[in-house]
């Protein structure tokens, strides 16, 4: 009797020391440069997450390089207080393939939180491509081989790894012409110096739009709702049955952080995830809020883990590593 009333004093002495948590500012490390779409990702969700976190400040810290390894490791490494926090996107899972000394345990080294959204994918081309559609582009695929030039934006982009299995799904080699980011590749596309891209449609909407590219797909199982991406057929339809990629987001804390801040932490980012502002921002990008079971921390690990599973043998096939 004496030991459970211990215990359970101990548990009451926990839980009241982090009954105000937090009391300080929180950071969200974002692993890559200023401006591009996981930061503004970041920087959308910082300003309704901090309602459910006492109305503390949070704050958004760059630390990009390595494919966003080296902000990914810094937060593994980060006081386990729960003031420090990882947004990452589809690296988290595919890191583990393309990087043979990664410093950091994708599954044993972070406390999953939750996920935020997903970003659906188009397959485009250059103007000049003589194939209108999703079938004739096969056509010329096979009727060109080797001879075939597809951009992305760097090893481990989202271009990078949706080509990647394009290229497995279709059973047809291409020339892959990496750049350093969208903006490169995608004026090389539009220029006409590379046939193919596939990425996201925060970079490739306005030019399907525009009528600069050529679009052939989405990437998703369901056709996209967005008006000028609403006729394209998906790969799945296609034929390249289960293809399935989209760019999501998801919300880290180190290892060892206590369960009443990653409590709190998912219960905000529940709420946030309603907002009704970030909601309608995250549309404008051309995504979508995660609604469904991968709020919760264990159902988010299990994606990451299936995740893992799919991309390690792509990017393993294809010998393309990072040292």
């Amino acid at each position: 009797m004496k030991t459970s009333l211990i215990a359970t004093a101990a548990l009451v002495a926990v839980g009241s020391v982090w009954a105000d948590y937090p009391e300080k500012p929180v950071t969200i490390v974002v692993p890559f440069a200023a401006g591009g779409p996981t930061d503004k990702v970041a920087r959308d969700l910082a300003e309704v997450l901090r309602k459910g976190l006492n109305n503390q400040p949070v704050l958004i810290e760059n630390v990009g390089g390595a494919g966003g390894t080296l902000g990914a490791g810094k937060v593994a490494k980060a006081n386990p207080d729960g003031h420090t926090l990882l947004l990452h996107h589809i690296g988290m899972a595919t890191s583990p393939g393309l990087y043979r000394n990664l410093p950091f345990k994708t599954l044993d080294d972070f406390e999953y939180l939750g996920m935020v959204n997903e970003v659906p994918m188009t397959l485009i081309g250059r103007t000049t491509l003589p194939a209108n559609n999703y079938a004739e582009l096969v056509k010329w695929l096979e009727a060109n081989k080797g001879k075939i030039n597809l951009a992305n934006a760097g090893l481990g982009a989202a271009s990078h790894l949706c080509g990647l299995l394009f290229q497995q799904s279709v059973k047809i080699d291409m020339t892959t012409v990496p750049y350093k980011g969208t903006a490169p590749a995608m004026t090389d596309l539009l220029g006409g110096q590379v046939d193919l891209m596939c990425d996201q449609t925060t970079n490739t909407t306005s030019q399907i739009e525009s009528g600069k590219v050529k679009a052939f797909a989405v990437t998703t199982l369901k056709p996209l709702t967005t008006p000028a991406l609403a006729k394209l057929p998906t790969l799945d339809a296609s034929g390249l049955k289960g293809f399935n990629v989209s760019i999501w987001h998801g919300l880290y804390a180190p290892k060892g952080t206590p369960k009443p801040a990653l409590d709190k932490i998912n219960a905000a980012l529940r709420n946030a995830l309603k907002d009704p502002e970030f909601i309608k921002r995250q549309e404008a990008l051309g995504a979508v809020v995660v609604t469904d079971g991968r709020l919760a921390p264990a159902e988010h690990k299990k994606f990451v883990e299936a995740e893992i599973n799919k991309w390690g043998p792509a990017i393993k096939a294809a010998g393309q590593y990072a040292d």
